[in-house]
Formats: C-alpha cells, sequence, structure tokens
C-alpha cells in the first residue's frame, strides 16, 4: 500500500472508494506475487462476511438478493474442473503463506472499516476477483499451478 496514499473518507464518492480498493489490492498481490489459492482463500471470507450480512438485512426487511451477489459468476474455461481428490488438500493448506494471506486480509478489511464502503459495490468488487480466481483455478493442472500468482489483466 503507498504510504501517502490515505483511505477516502466515508464522505468521499463511493467510486473513489471502490477504487481505492481496486488499486490497493492489484499493488498487494502484484507485489507479492500472491498464489492465486491464497487470493482466492481470502477473498471467499470477506464474499462471506460481506453476504451474510447483507442477507441478514434483507431478510429484516422482507426482501431478496439479486443472484448477481448471492452466487459466484460464471466464468468461461475451456478446461474441466480437477477433481478435488486429486490435490493433496492437507499439503496444499501446508503449503499456504499465513503472513502473505493475513496481509491482504488487513488491507481489505481496515479499507472497507476505514471508508465505510458500502456491502453492495464491495462486494460485487470482490465476486469480479472471485471470477478472476476461480477462471485461473479451474484451469490448474496440477498442485503447482494453485500457487502460481495471480494474474491480473492489464487495466485491471
Amino acid at each position: 500500500m503507498d504510504e501517502d496514499a490515505r483511505t477516502p473518507s466515508p464522505e468521499a464518492p463511493v467510486e473513489e472508494r471502490l477504487l481505492f480498493l481496486q488499486e490497493n489490492m492489484v499493488s498487494l498481490t502484484n507485489q507479492l506475487s500472491m498464489p492465486v489459492i491464497e487470493v482466492a482463500l481470502v477473498l471467499s471470507k470477506y464474499i462471506r462476511i460481506l453476504l451474510d450480512s447483507l442477507q441478514n438485512a434483507a431478510a429484516s426487511n422482507n426482501e431478496a438478493l439479486p443472484q448477481r451477489l448471492t452466487e459466484p459468476w460464471q466464468i468461461e474455461s475451456d478446461a474441466d474442473a480437477p477433481s478435488i481428490d486429486s490435490f493433496p488438500l492437507d499439503k496444499l493448506l501446508g503449503s499456504l503463506d499465513e503472513d502473505r494471506m493475513d496481509i491482504l486480509d488487513t488491507l481489505i478489511r481496515t479499507i472497507l472499516n476505514e471508508s465505510h464502503l458500502p456491502f453492495v459495490p464491495a462486494l460485487t468488487l470482490l465476486r469480479e476477483w472471485e471470477a478472476l480466481a476461480r477462471t485461473q483455478l479451474v484451469g490448474a493442472s496440477g498442485p503447482g499451478q494453485l500457487f502460481s500468482p495471480l494474474e491480473l489483466p492489464e487495466g485491471f
């Protein structure tokens, strides 16, 4: 994260706060060459937290959330998803760099909390990241590819 950059205030436009989150996530994942599996795990945590909160609010108001928020986005892939049985899960989990994941976790949490980013746009942004990570994960033909750095398209 850029030391000179300040988290936008809650009064800043939502777009500015989203852009700040996006830019910092891109910068960090590139800087740390974060493996796709680690990014995906951190994303899933925040998607679950935001979605649970939104679903509780919707239920208390007798409303329903759109599927675009509640379900992972469709991804396009020519590859068949590998069976989870083909990957040694205990070895995979033991290879995770928890410090690196904690840094991304802290960055997301801090920006969400300090900027008071509304949950719907934040969740939409995280769903976009999730779709990107899932696209790369489905192309993994072996456990080692799960630890390849997340590939972000130009201008993402």
